[in-house]
This record gives structure tokens, C-alpha cells and sequence, in this order.
């Protein structure tokens, strides 16, 4: 079986181009894959990607490239919605591509990974492939604008994946979609090449973007609180983004120069978080919580808010890590004290999170997937049945707004259950 990832930029870092890569890999075992990305702005991936996995690209933007000239890159794109937040990068050779390799591509199931991707394949993917929509942001991140095409599109595919229960009940409750497969998989994370952490060092971490949602400014303001009174202890942050200055002028005001440290990005996080005790998320909101599993698999426990949607589904608190309140930089460096007095618990933890993560390796995370497709293939033909009953009752209710005695006639249309729209 072929397999095909759309992907926005592979040659990137983030938890959708880890999470990819993983998967990709752990499928490559017993299929042909391909990631296909969409935008290429270096020449190789920042990721070890497995040699069995064939990396197309689509639009090259390096400077100077044959497609950077190319008048259609300079044109705004029309296939990929404009209420998508990626919507400035894509062009209309980005949507002429797509189309392109859609169309062509010959391959059994094609795998979209951001909104505006999955749009381009319900509007160019073949019909005859299996077609799945990954959802690594979150059905309430969407902007309604966004929501009501994506509603549009995605009711023509075969599935819609989220990575957890809490978003993947969101869609069912909130979007239509019969004769669509709606299901959470988990995000897969590898066993790390490195050893775990011993738990002894007296080293915080943490990890993401630095943008304002992941709240490090609420860290750093924990961390503060710690430092008065443990004053062994370090905090290391890694990553890039726009909260870059304002970060580091907020550990220079608390004092911390020296204690607290922005790293940069680190596209290997696991050796990192390998040399911490502890590691640190503080966010407003997660889709999933790649480096909680990234930490746990590294034997670290993880103190996390409990944020919607990913932490609660991922840590035991109490066993495996720690859970506090959003936005509450007192109780984040409490639940963070918790471990740093207690050694012994400390390591407990962090043997149960290692065990724990174990869930996640990307062979279990594949075996779903192949469930997925099996399960797909089988119902390909009920499910076809249960999109024409809903078009065909849609088209009379419309009519019977204008025709009162058509409620009879829709009446006999047998409804779609709500279980087989999942």
C-alpha cells in the first residue's frame, strides 16, 4: 500500500514534523511512504528522516530558486482558504502543485496534516484513495470563518483524526460529518537514542515555541519563586520565536542571569530533556503536549497546567507527573517544589512516565493506522450510503422550507445514526 503525508513545510521543526517523521517511519515497515511538502526552504530536512521514507517537495523557496521566480508564487492562492492562518505562504503554484500531485500521485491513502492542506485534498484528492484529515490544531482554535469550510470540505472525506478524545468529541458534537470516520490518535514519540535522565540533576526544562500562548513569561515568574529559596536549581528553555527579547528581559529584571537560560531550538529535545529532573509546561492550550511524551520518554516527570485539551489525557497526576491550575505561576512553582523536595517521589515518576510513554512508540501508533485503513476500506461502501441519506434529507429540508408537504416524503429518508457518523 502507498501512503502519502501532506505536510506544510518538512524541512522545518515542530511537533507536526516530528510527529510525521515518526509515524512515516514506523509505516515504512510494511508500506511505500511519502512525505510530500508542500514548501521547501532549505536543502535538507532539520530531521533524521528514515531512508525508506521518499521526501517530495512541491514549491522550492530558497532564494534564487527556479519556482521563487516563477510568476505564480507571486500570485495569492485560491484553492487554500484564506481564513487558514497559513494563507500568505501558499501561492497559486502552491494550489497548481498540489492539484497536480494529487491527481497523479497513484497513492491508497493520502494523509493531510493542517487545515488548508486538508482542504487542497478533498478538493483534488482522488476519490478513489482513502482520504484522512489530521487536525493538530483544534476544533475551537478555528475561526468560525475557517470552521464553516472546513465543515464543507472535510464531510467528503473518509476520517478526521484529532490527537485527543476531548477535541475529537468536539468535532462530532459540532460539525457534521456523516459517513466520516471521526477518532482521536495520539501523536507518536520514539524510544530516544540516549539514556534516561537519573533524576539528580537540579535542572528544569522546558520547551516549545516562544510564543505568548505557551506562557513562559509564567515560568520564568515561577521559576523566580523557586530560585529564592533553591538556589541550586537552573531553568533551561528551549526554542524560537517572537517572545524571544521580551523573555529574556523578563529574566534579567527577576535576577535570574545565570539561573535561567534561553537555549534556542533544538530539533534533538530528547537529549536535552534527558539532562533535566524536571520539565516544565506552562500553556494556556495544547492540541496535544509533544513534549510532555517527548519528557516522559526521557524518564522525566512533567509538571503541566491543566489546560485544555492534551495534558489531562496524557499525565497521571500524581503518578507520572503533575497537574495545576492555568495561568497560576504560585501553583506552578508549588507542583514544581513538590518534586524538587522530594527525590524519591521525583524518581518515582519519572520510572512511571518512562514506562507510561511507552504507549506512544510509533509502532503502536501505527498498528492504529492500519486498523484505520482496514476499517475504511471495509465501511467505504455503508458510509457512501449514509452521505447520500444526509444529502438527499438535506436537499428536502431545504425544499420543504418552500414546500410544507415534502415533510411527509423526508420523513421516509431513514436517518443517519449518530454512532456511524464516528
Amino acid at each position: 500500500m502507498k501512503i502519502s503525508f501532506l505536510i506544510h513545510n518538512v524541512y522545518g521543526i515542530g511537533g507536526t514534523i516530528r510527529t510525521t517523521v515518526n509515524l512515516a517511519a514506523a509505516l515504512a515497515g510494511t508500506h511505500e511512504v511519502e512525505i510530500v511538502s508542500m514548501l521547501r526552504h532549505r536543502a535538507q530536512p532539520r530531521f533524521a528522516i528514515d531512508p525508506r521514507v521518499r521526501v517530495v517537495p512541491l514549491v522550492d523557496i530558497r532564494p534564487g530558486s527556479r519556482d521563487s521566480s516563477d510568476p505564480l508564487h507571486h500570485e495569492p492562492a485560491q484553492a487554500f482558504p484564506a481564513a487558514e492562518g497559513r494563507h500568505r505562504q501558499y501561492s497559486r503554484l502552491t494550489d497548481q502543485r498540489a492539484e497536480r500531485y494529487l491527481r497523479d500521485c497513484g497513492a491508497d491513502v493520502v494523509i493531510g496534516t493542517r487545515p488548508g492542506i486538508n482542504v487542497y485534498l478533498a478538493r483534488f484528492g482522488s476519490p478513489h484513495a482513502l482520504r484522512i484529515a489530521q487536525e493538530h490544531l483544534t476544533h475551537d482554535t478555528h475561526s468560525k470563518r475557517l470552521r464553516a469550510e472546513l465543515a464543507r470540505h472535510y464531510r467528503t472525506l473518509d476520517a478526521v483524526l484529532t490527537t485527543t478524545n476531548a477535541d475529537a468529541a468536539a468535532y462530532r458534537a459540532k460539525m457534521s460529518l456523516p459517513g466520516v470516520r471521526v477518532l482521536a490518535i495520539p501523536n507518536s514519540v520514539p524510544e530516544p537514542p540516549n539514556p534516561p535522565s537519573d533524576g539528580t540533576t537540579k535542572v528544569i526544562a522546558a520547551a516549545g515555541r516562544l510564543v505568548r500562548g505557551k506562557r513562559f513569561d509564567l515560568l520564568i515568574e515561577a521559576f523566580a519563586e523557586i530560585a529564592a529559596t533553591r538556589p541550586g536549581w537552573r531553568l533551561r528553555i528551549y526554542g524560537g520565536g517572537t517572545e524571544q527579547e521580551r523573555l529574556q528581559h523578563l529574566i534579567e529584571r527577576a535576577g535570574l542571569t545565570g539561573r535561567a537560560a534561553l537555549m534556542g531550538a533544538h530539533a534533538q529535545i530528547e537529549a536535552e530533556f534527558a539532562k533535566a529532573s524536571i520539565v516544565a509546561v506552562s500553556s494556556d492550550a495544547e492540541s496535544f503536549g509533544m513534549t510532555i511524551v517527548e519528557a516522559m520518554r526521557c524518564g522525566v516527570p512533567v509538571v503541566s497546567t491543566n489546560c485544555p485539551l492534551g495534558p489531562a489525557e496524557i499525565i497521571h497526576d500524581g503518578v507520572d507527573g503533575r497537574l495545576v491550575p492555568v495561568g497560576d505561576s504560585h501553583a506552578l512553582a508549588r507542583g514544581l517544589l513538590d518534586l524538587i523536595d522530594d527525590e524519591p517521589a521525583r524518581r518515582r515518576m519519572g520510572a512511571a512516565a518512562l514506562a507510561e510513554a511507552r504507549r506512544y512508540d510509533p509502532r503502536a501508533i501505527a498498528s492504529r493506522y492500519d486498523e484505520l485503513f482496514a476499517d475504511l476500506h471495509a465501511s467505504r461502501r455503508a458510509r457512501t450510503r449514509q452521505r447520500r441519506r444526509a444529502r438527499l434529507r438535506a436537499r428536502l429540508s431545504r425544499a420543504a422550507r418552500q414546500m410544507p408537504h415534502l415533510h411527509r416524503l423526508r420523513a421516509l429518508i431513514p436517518s443517519v445514526p449518530r454512532e456511524s457518523r464516528r
